[in-house]
């Protein structure tokens, strides 16, 4: 089986990799087709081909504007390079950056369509089915992602297919990153919250949950998508912003030495899943996050202490618990872990995508 993996923004670089290492070592020969990530080294190809294709005349800097024009301005003619030679027996996207357009240049073979986030933007209407028409299958990361893809697209519900993230497993060198140079760690208990700092991912709220927990240290990572001055004049006593992105070692240092990962978030800017989510299950960590629709399985599991978005009151009174509950925290670490073997192991989503490739392409 020849399959064709496609983020040609590099949006989700760590999942593309992670699903083509396990994709190759369940037997396909798989090639991941993208574009410079800006931010950093990638991972490295463990048993497939990852080609840099797309936007390979960009300017500017990561994150700026013209870097973000001149991607769009080159992206038709890319799609339609790539229409002109793919051969593979499935070319699976991931992203679709312009998806009316995307959706009308895909090739005449196979396609399968991971929908991470909503699609189209914000304040533009559904698609509709028909847009879909060459979209042999669909892969949401969970069952609400599925409920919701349907009836926003009205999508043939036998070609929606729920497929769940696999976890981030800590590479070998996790044991010896060091974490980033501006926190300093006291010892004391640690809760995290990671990942890029956005309105909805409930930071506001995690900073004012925060107030009156003594002994304990609070990191909040990520690269700031808005203003945090704010933030940082509200920051109470025992917590920490490091408002940027943070090469893969201290990642694994912030998880490694993480007592509690939280995931405040308010709502979901995405169908089904988060990427600092599987990387707690990866991690063995206890986690407390949002009781939102997409990230409920998990708590379904025991693997997460769910608290209502946007309720300071019980956020407050989940963090205090669950640092003073070792026993607790360890049962919920537990069944993070158990999750991150089972049905949330990438060896489980390598089996599930392959027997969906058979299935489209007709072997």
């Amino acid at each position: 089986m020849r399959v064709d993996l496609l983020d040609p923004p590099a949006y989700s670089l760590p999942y593309d990799h992670a699903l083509a290492a396990a994709l190759a070592a369940a037997g396909a020969q798989v090639r991941l087709l993208t574009s410079r990530f800006a931010y950093g080294e990638p991972p490295v190809p463990v048993g497939y081909a990852s080609e840099e294709v797309f936007y390979r005349h960009a300017l500017g800097p990561a994150g700026s504007r013209l870097r973000a024009l001149t991607k769009r301005a080159e992206h038709p003619l890319d799609a339609l390079r790539y229409r002109g030679r793919a051969d593979a027996d499935v070319c699976h996207y991931q992203w679709l950056v312009l998806p009316r357009l995307d959706l009308a240049l895909l090739p005449s073979r196979p396609v399968v369509l991971t929908l991470h986030d909503p699609l189209p933007s914000a304040g533009r209407a559904p698609l509709g089915g028909g847009a879909f028409r060459r979209v042999a299958a669909a892969v949401v990361l969970s069952q609400a992602a599925r409920s919701q893809v349907i009836a926003e697209h009205r999508l043939d519900p036998a070609t929606v297919h729920v497929i769940p993230h696999g976890a981030f497993l800590p590479p070998p060198e996790a044991a010896e990153a060091r974490l980033p140079p501006e926190l300093e760690d006291s010892g004391e208990p640690v809760v995290l919250s990671y990942g890029l700092i956005r309105p909805y991912k409930g930071t506001a709220t995690l900073l004012e949950a925060w107030r009156g927990v003594s002994d304990a240290q609070l990191w909040v990572v990520g690269r700031a998508m808005m203003d945090t001055g704010a933030l940082l004049a509200a920051a109470p006593a025992g917590a920490r912003l490091v408002p940027r992105f943070v090469s893969a070692a201290e990642e694994a240092a912030l998880f490694r030495r993480a007592d509690l990962v939280v995931l405040p978030y308010e709502r979901s800017a995405r169908y089904g899943f988060s990427g600092v989510l599987a990387t707690a299950l990866g991690y063995g960590k206890a986690i407390v996050m949002s009781d939102l629709p997409s990230l409920r399985d998990v708590g379904a599991l025991g693997a997460a202490r769910l608290v209502a978005p946007g309720d300071v009151g019980a956020l407050h009174a989940a963090l205090v618990e669950l640092l003073a509950d070792g026993s607790g925290r360890a049962a919920l670490a537990a069944a993070a872990a158990s999750a991150a073997r089972g049905q949330y192991s990438w060896e489980a989503a390598a089996a599930a995508t392959l027997a969906l490739y058979e299935q489209v392409a007709g072997c």
